[in-house]
């Protein structure tokens, strides 16, 4: 049995855009940054950022649009997927 499943608390680092696609279908995407700390050997704080993006369909997407802000505290729960592309130089 496989499971995909992804939990996330972290700061929206930028509105939601939202737009609908040719089929009539709303979709939003947003970034949400976590962070991970700890001190390192020497004892200095130290912090990394991760930037998730995100996709929101159909009525996730309306409710992203009126209720998240850049900066706001949200909890994502949903399923991770890899995207990839190619730049003009392969």
């Amino acid at each position: 049995m496989d499971l995909n499943k992804v939990m996330l608390i972290g700061r929206v680092t930028r509105d939601p855009e939202i737009r609908t696609i040719p089929s009539g279908q709303m979709v939003g995407t947003f970034s949400v940054a976590t962070n991970k700390q700890w001190t390192d050997q020497a004892g200095q704080r130290q912090e990394k950022a991760e930037f998730h993006n995100i996709v929101v369909w159909r009525k996730l997407a309306e409710i992203a649009q009126s209720y998240v802000k850049k900066g706001m505290r949200i909890y994502i729960e949903g399923r991770m997927e890899t995207r990839s592309w190619e730049d003009a130089q392969g």
